[in-house]
């Protein structure tokens, strides 16, 4: 038997399963099939089956209308095993299979697609969920062999909108992102590295329940833009008067994400850092009296991109909102091209920003949309330049 940290309830399982047997049977579909490599944006083999793909070593999952999945995983040669009776890593899964597949060795891809063709026999029309995430191979074989349909549509609906168990579950993981970013501040001081902060960072997240996530950031003198970016860049030393914006996007228990940013200053903040971030934080509070069920996302959008010009800041090049949850970045995406209306019981990202080189302006928060619209902010971290 194979614990699990934090897991999801028998209960959250079934209901899950229960909203995917309704789409399949509006379809016409026998199963689904889903594959992730990792578990920043590879949710629906987690939402499905509580346990996240890792490693970018692929995980197939096979979910039937009429019995249990079927698993497709790294393993030896010739694994084909049924779960043991209470296994918390593999509920609602009948067999797993195994082989030592690797993207990085081009000749052994076809290996998942050959058992996975083996567990479809007898099905006729099948499902494809984020189908972008197949290889070539895996999607060509099923085109092949089945009337193959994309429905992640449907279930993009169906996940968006969390449930009670997943909403406590996010305010739990807001609750540890605050706590990393109070303990980076107490941690960050001249003398360190942007490594050493985002590193003690994933410690606290770590010892606090999270399992995977991203820290970005790269310190800079006052004057100049402190942005986001990955480890690899994370080399400058920090002096006395430097700032750092840090981004913390992170899951917490049960594996949902989140993400806060802030900035922070080793003295005091000149006046145009101050008056920049007052200009983000208004903007993230504009964006919020929009969002209310119903609300189109490309409409919000082009409202945000009218309120930045007429104060003559930059319209949006980036993502500025979307949703969040078993994914980094998830739908609905507040972008001209979503198509997804806002729903009560969709968690949202806010995070407007610009870069005028002198400063990275930047401001990011979660929120719950509530049948009149935002909730409070899920995060209980001030919102301000953390003067240190």
């Amino acid at each position: 038997m194979t614990d699990t940290n934090s897991p999801i309830s028998d209960a959250e399982l079934h209901r899950r399963w229960e909203i995917a047997r309704k789409i399949m049977a509006d379809h016409g579909l026998d199963a689904l099939v889903m594959q992730a490599r990792e578990d920043w944006i590879g949710g629906y083999v987690r939402w499905f089956t509580d346990v996240p793909a890792g490693n970018g070593y692929p995980r197939t999952v096979v979910f039937f209308a009429d019995r249990p999945m079927v698993v497709i995983e790294m393993g030896a040669f010739g694994t084909d095993r049924a779960p043991a009776a209470g296994d918390k890593a593999a509920r609602g899964v009948g067999r797993v299979l195994g082989t030592p597949s690797f993207h990085s060795v081009h000749y052994s891809i076809p290996y998942d697609t050959e058992l996975l063709l083996e567990c479809l026999q007898g099905c006729r029309r099948v499902g494809a969920l984020a189908p972008a995430a197949l290889p070539y191979s895996m999607t060509a074989a099923l085109m092949a062999r089945f009337d193959l349909l994309d429905v992640t549509d449907a279930l993009d609906t169906a996940k968006a909108i969390k449930s009670p168990e997943e909403i406590a579950l996010i305010r739990q993981c807001a609750a540890l992102q605050d706590r990393v970013f109070a303990e980076v501040c107490d941690f960050i001081r001249p003398g360190v590295t942007d490594r050493d902060v985002t590193s003690h960072a994933e410690a606290v997240g770590r010892r606090l329940g999270s399992d995977q996530g991203i820290y970005l950031g790269l310190s800079a003198p006052l004057g100049s833009a402190s942005r986001f970016a990955p480890r690899h860049f994370q080399t400058r030393e920090l002096c006395a008067g430097d700032h750092m914006s840090l981004l913390i996007e992170v899951n917490g228990p049960g594996g949902l994400y989140l993400e806060i940013a802030r900035t922070m200053v080793l003295g005091r903040a000149d006046d145009h850092l101050l008056a920049s971030f007052e200009q983000v934080k208004a903007a993230q509070e504009h964006t919020l009296t929009l969002m209310k069920p119903g609300a189109a996302p490309a409409e919000i959008a082009a409202a945000h991109d009218d309120w930045m010009r007429a104060r003559g800041l930059p319209a949006e090049t980036r993502l500025y909102a979307h949703g969040q949850g078993y994914e980094m970045v998830e739908r609905p995406l507040i972008r001209r091209d979503e198509t997804m209306p806002l729903a009560a019981g969709m968690c949202l990202a806010v995070h407007p920003g610009f870069d005028d080189d002198r400063v990275f302006a930047v401001i990011c928060d979660n929120y719950m949309i509530e049948a009149e619209g935002p909730g409070a902010c899920l995060h209980q971290t001030e919102k301000k330049i953390f003067e240190l």
